[in-house]
């Protein structure tokens, strides 16, 4: 069993009369996470209830929410919990919980769903004041260690990876390689862990195409998708997508913008004072699983081509800042200059701005790069960091305190 980090946040949140509202990719394990919640209550005592669009036998208790609440006091009674699983397949969900939970019943409501259109917009917009939501991604890299280790190192993760650097590197080009969709950790032989992560692509790019965009003809979908996985942390220049792909750049925005809301990439959007030196518009995005990325350009399961990718390792880094700036107002941008310096992340926290340098290599001095500088001297920040594959430093450039990070020290903690 993979033990999953949200699991704590969701027990707790079992309390509130808000909807728990979890979403996230496909296949990331938000079923496991809510069965895994059902075996909590039953510890309790607590009666709960499971049903799941998928399976046709349960979605026809929700053609009315008279009929699903005949169903639910059958099972329940006067109080439970109420698990629905795939909640994308009810037609107008959002109104139709809102109408439940607006009924003030004494059932909690755990609800979750793939990040199609309809569970994006439609019902978070009819459920404002209603829910919390709760994102469930692939394994991130922690998840993945402690389970790669047995869970023997779990009340001292970080210590573990500094005294253990060579085993550390190895399950980093692993992670960067395989990603962290569950069914593809827990297989072991790399024949099967292609044939998984094949049936994820194509379910993706296929069955979710035709039942949510109504594209019969997918080979466009299917190109712009691998020329995003040839283009990561990249900026991107939608006038040359279109024109390679043969597609309205308007179908390039609406693409680029349903793989976004359903996991695929994120997007990442410049940083800029200055719109006549500073790049103020080309956007650069990464993907929300490194695995899913790498099959789109047939790399799945291959080492070599990945061990000198720093872009992937970028990535990586993304993720990790992602967990920095969660529940905050704060921002990840990246910065670049007409003169070409650059600067992979700036995380602007309002007040201060903090940029985050990546270097897919062991850095033996303190020296930062002329780009770095360069933003140093006109931006003035009170810390900057340099992510990389060796030990800590730290040193002083005029009012900046530079921090060489080890990658696997990059955690909110760390960053104070």
């Amino acid at each position: 069993m993979i033990k999953r980090r949200l699991l704590p946040e969701l027990i707790k949140h079992l309390k509130e009369k808000e909807i728990s509202l979890i979403v996230g990719p496909r296949q990331a394990g938000k079923t496991t996470l809510m069965k895994l919640l059902m075996h909590e209550l039953a510890k309790q005592n607590q009666p709960s209830l499971m049903l799941n669009l998928d399976i046709e036998e349960d979605k026809k208790y929700f053609d009315s929410q008279e009929h699903l609440l005949r169903k639910i006091r059958l099972e329940l009674g006067n109080q439970g919990y109420v698990f629905v699983d795939e909640i994308q397949r009810k037609e107008n969900a959002g109104l139709f919980l809102k109408g439940l939970y607006d009924m003030d019943l004494p059932y909690h409501w755990m609800v979750s769903g793939s990040g199609s259109l309809e569970l994006k917009e439609k019902i978070h917009e009819s459920l404002a004041g209603r829910k919390r939501v709760f994102e469930l991604s692939t394994l991130s890299w922690e998840e993945w260690v402690e389970y790669r280790t047995s869970y023997r190192f779990e009340q001292n993760l970080g210590e573990f990876m500094e005294l253990e650097a060579t085993k550390t590197k190895a399950l980093l080009e692993e992670y960067l390689s395989f990603g962290g969709f569950p069914r593809i950790v827990l297989e072991q032989e790399l024949s099967e862990k292609r044939k998984i992560m094949s049936e994820l692509y194509e379910s993706y790019l296929l069955k979710d195409l035709v039942e949510l965009l109504g594209i019969q003809k997918t080979e466009e979908f299917t190109g712009l998708a691998r020329l995003m996985a040839s283009q990561l942390g990249k900026m991107v220049n939608k006038q040359e997508l279109s024109s390679t792909l043969g597609l309205h750049i308007h179908t390039i925005n609406h693409y680029l913008w349903y793989m976004e809301k359903t996991f695929y990439i994120e997007k990442v959007t410049p940083f800029y004072r200055n719109i006549r030196k500073e790049i103020c518009k080309a956007p650069v995005y990464y993907f929300s699983d490194l695995g899913m990325r790498n099959f789109a350009l047939g790399l799945f399961g291959s080492s070599a081509p990945l061990l000198s990718d720093g872009f992937l390792f970028q990535n990586f880094v993304f993720h990790r800042l992602k967990d920095w700036v969660r529940d905050t107002s704060w921002q990840i941008h990246y910065w670049r200059t007409t003169n070409k310096a650059e600067v992979d992340f700036v995380v602007d926290q309002g007040i201060e701005i903090t940029p985050v340098e990546v270097k897919y290599q062991n850095l033996l001095k303190p020296n930062p790069g002329r780009s770095l500088l360069s933003f140093l001297a006109q931006y003035q920040p009170k810390k900057a960091y340099i992510v990389h594959l060796g030990k800590e430093m730290r040193r002083m450039e005029g009012n900046t305190e530079l921090v060489f990070l080890p990658f696997y020290r990059l955690i909110p903690a760390s960053m104070e």
